[in-house]
């Protein structure tokens, strides 16, 4: 097929192909959503996945088709973690050796899921600080080598692989939903998605992280650019270019995009776990966090993509911590207590309310830990309770200096 053509024909080609392999995830109806918005919202849980994403969908329809001598010389890929397990299954499945390339911010526990999944069939090689990083090493492997890449979404057969997501959408429901979110981080599955959807009149909306708005940079410049800089929290989605193949595809179906910010997207991963009990990495949030960010009629029905499972334990402090500031609740402040006994006891009796809480207090300077300048956050029970606070601040004699997020000396405390 062409580079930049996939069709649904190629989708449900991919479909019979991997079908023993890639399991059929369910549609999990959201009560949460639902009920917010009047319509029907539906999570469709490729968390499910034996690698706990859809990337074994595109990895393995492109590692079937290879041939005897391609299967002999093995392959190569490059991943932020996801695309490397599925990868990893679909070699371990079918008997190829492969080296994966992972960036070195891929989580621990993505690493360590990688080499079970790959068995004595996978070598894992961590390099660069990006996902961009590692494709390029992975890429000069390939020409080196002789071995086949399998790319991570910029390739027709990828492609295919993740449009049958979609696919599985729309046989389930027996119609094409009004509206399908997908998050974007290369395109691949935003590309499949519109592929499978041929004709349909369904709303596409792809959702990205606002610090890593690939799509969106593309879609102003009217071609692929390379972002400078990149913010990695959503690692999943993390990419610094979209796709060469994928960015044609979806620039000819026009979808709707997205920008979603961290905070939102951890609000988000803290509420799927809490209410409906699904562990979602920062970009298997994505899709349901942008609901806040569209306009979604009463009645319709709409199908949120949770794209992946893999998040790290030890990630979820920061979950926690960024979930708070963005819904307001959490603030930072510099205090310089005056050299008078009981400084500190006025600042609790005059500036904290009944609902705030100090959560962190330190002093800057070491070398005077009764007095000077403090680091203080406080935590407030609801974001209504800052203009308050911020009035008791201004009434009292102590200099307190607020630390907005986006301040430099904000990025020493998240």
């Amino acid at each position: 097929m062409p580079a930049t053509s996939v069709t649904r024909a190629d989708v449900d080609a991919a479909r019979a192909r991997i079908d023993e392999v890639a399991v059929r995830t369910p549609l999990q109806y959201c009560e949460r959503w639902s009920l917010a918005l009047g319509a029907t919202v539906l999570l469709k849980r490729e968390d499910q996945q034996p690698v706990r994403s859809y990337k074994i969908r595109g990895a393995l329809n492109l590692i079937s088709r290879l041939s005897a001598e391609q299967r002999a010389a093995g392959v190569v890929a490059a991943s932020a973690g996801n695309h490397a397990q599925g990868v990893a299954l679909a070699c371990a499945d079918l008997g190829v050796h492969a080296r994966i390339y992972l960036p070195t911010n891929t989580p621990r526990q993505k690493r360590d899921r990688v080499a079970s999944l790959g068995k004595q069939f996978v070598e894992l090689v961590v390099t660069g600080e990006t996902y961009d990083d590692a494709a390029a090493a992975a890429k000069a492997d390939a020409a080196r080598t002789g071995a086949t890449l399998v790319p991570a979404f910029d390739n027709a057969q990828v492609i295919a692989g993740q449009g049958t997501v979609m696919a599985e959408i729309i046989d389930e429901l027996k119609s094409a939903p009004d509206v399908v979110i997908v998050p974007v981080g290369g395109g691949g599955l935003l590309a499949g998605t519109v592929a499978a959807l041929a004709d349909s009149p369904t709303r596409v909306i792809g959702a990205e992280p606002t610090g890593a708005a690939s799509l969106t940079a593309a879609l102003d410049a009217g071609a692929p650019v390379t972002l400078e800089v990149i913010d990695a929290f959503a690692d999943g989605t993390a990419v610094r270019r979209i796709g060469d193949v994928t960015f044609p595809i979806i620039q000819a179906a026009a979808p709707q995009v997205v920008t979603v910010d961290e905070g939102a997207i951890c609000v988000e991963m803290l509420s799927l776990y809490q209410v409906e009990g699904v562990i979602a990495e920062p970009s298997g949030a994505l899709a349901s966090a942008a609901l806040a960010n569209v306009t979604i009629e009463p009645g319709q029905t709409v199908v949120c993509v949770v794209s992946g499972g893999n998040n790290d334990v030890s990630r979820y402090a920061d979950v926690v911590e960024r979930a708070l500031v963005y819904e307001g609740r959490k603030h930072y402040f510099m205090v310089e207590f005056s050299q008078e006994p009981g400084a500190l006891r006025r600042f609790l009796n005059e500036i904290l309310g009944p609902d705030d809480d100090i959560a962190l207090f330190e002093y800057v300077k070491k070398n005077n830990r009764e007095f000077g300048p403090a680091l203080v956050a406080i935590e407030l029970g609801s974001a209504d309770d800052y203009e308050p606070l911020l009035k008791r601040i201004e009434a009292s004699p102590l200099h307190i200096e607020h630390l907005p997020p986006d301040s430099p000396l904000f990025g020493f405390v998240l």
